[in-house]
């Protein structure tokens, strides 16, 4: 409760109008150099419609595979661990952006999803936090800026990271500063367990990719559309 208060006092009005305001100056500032404008949907859709095909390839030749041999030769409590584990690191940065939006009882129930799996959970291998009533959050810096009001400009597909908006691109870097795995040492260990956390990642939709394979039209398209649906919803809840 004392990091809550300290977060929630550090985070003034006064703060948080001039993160906004020097956010939406700089998303102006981007908008005129590359001429923003003439499609409000999706402006650069030249642009994001080669970096779709550029991650699509790379995914198609080289992690769609590996994660398809990952899933058939790890065991399935091995993948749930894994993913377990990570997901508890995770909610360490959640809990920080739940409570710089003010949002206190789900970043306390973060903090203690934490304690509860990183102590009786081994670690985070176990999820016990779930059954235990504490439910998982998935909160970052680009929704904490658009809880803030900060607008969240074109959609941008990001090359190898994928569907994002320029207010996301934007607060990505803060994002991996938040990540606690970046701090690993030593750092062999952390590439490794990085390449792990992205191929336990793929693995785990290769289901919902085939879906989509067999399904969209357009696959740029579907995802753009979904990605945005899904993030509106995430940044203003209460207007689904």
């Amino acid at each position: 409760m004392i990091v809550a208060s300290l977060l929630l006092s550090g985070c003034s009005t006064v703060t948080v109008e001039k993160i906004r305001d020097k956010a939406d100056q700089t998303l102006d500032a981007i908008s005129t150099k590359t001429n923003i404008g003439n499609n409000p949907r999706d402006p650069l859709e030249g642009f994001n419609r080669v970096m779709f095909s550029f991650n699509d390839t790379l995914d198609q030749a080289v992690l769609k595979p590996v994660a398809q041999v990952y899933r058939n030769i790890t065991p399935g409590f091995a993948q749930t661990g894994i993913g377990n584990f990570f997901s508890n690191i995770g909610d360490v940065w959640n809990a920080v952006n739940n409570l710089l939006q003010g949002k206190v009882a789900d970043g306390t129930s973060d903090v203690m999803r934490f304690a509860v799996n990183s102590t009786f959970g081994l670690g985070g291998l176990l999820d016990i936090g779930t059954p235990a009533g504490l439910p998982k959050h998935a909160e970052d810096f680009g929704q904490t800026l658009g809880r803030w009001g900060v607008r969240s400009g074109p959609y941008l597909v990001l090359p190898i990271l994928g569907p994002s908006t320029l207010r996301d691109a934007l607060a990505t870097p803060v994002d991996l500063k938040g990540d606690l795995w970046s701090y690993k040492q030593p750092i062999y260990i952390r590439n490794t367990g990085t390449v792990v956390r992205l191929v336990d990642k793929r693995a785990s939709v290769l289901d919902a990719g085939s879906l989509i394979e067999e399904a969209a039209l357009d696959k740029y398209v579907f995802f753009r559309d979904a990605y945005l649906q899904r993030r509106a919803g995430q940044i203003n809840p209460d207007d689904d």
